[in-house]
């Protein structure tokens, strides 16, 4: 059986969602299971481009290095390729949707919706923020990432 696989996208993918995939991978190896993961924007300005500073700051200081990811826009495959699609706020799930070809086989959610008590809730965009802004998108996304972790352990 494969690894459950899932991406994690926002508008630009150099903010939140690499945060959402560091912290997923992160989990997952903490919880001694296997997943594939990846994140993506729905916007391509910074296709290429490595994550925003302060995301890659706030990475190291929980001892993870996502200097080297790069952002990428979601692609067709991506529909096919992964089992869950989940955005990171409400404009990027209806995105998501709307872009969603007829033969996408990927649960499309909102990320918070697997963090009890937090359904339907966005994780902010943090970049006209500061660095509080950056730390509190951490602490959503690793609470997110280990609900989802947990839920592949019972699975």
């Amino acid at each position: 059986m494969r690894p459950q696989s899932y991406l994690f996208v926002c508008l630009g993918n150099i903010c939140r969602s690499p945060l959402a995939e560091a912290a997923m991978r992160d989990a997952a190896a903490r919880a001694g299971v296997e997943a594939t993961v990846d994140s993506a924007g729905t916007g391509d300005w910074h296709a290429g481009f490595p994550p925003d500073p302060r995301s890659q700051a706030v990475a190291a200081r929980h001892g993870i290095d996502i200097s080297r990811y790069k952002a990428r826009q979601v692609r067709g495959e991506d529909f096919r390729r992964f089992d869950f699609i989940l955005a990171l706020d409400r404009q990027n799930l209806r995105d998501l949707r709307a872009i969603a070809p007829n033969d996408s086989t990927a649960q499309i959610a909102l990320l918070m919706d697997h963090v009890p008590g937090r359904t339907g809730e966005d994780v902010r965009d943090p970049y006209y923020g500061d660095e509080g802004d950056f730390d509190t998108v951490w602490e959503e996304v690793k609470l997110a990432a280990e609900g989802l972790v947990r839920a592949l352990r019972t699975a």
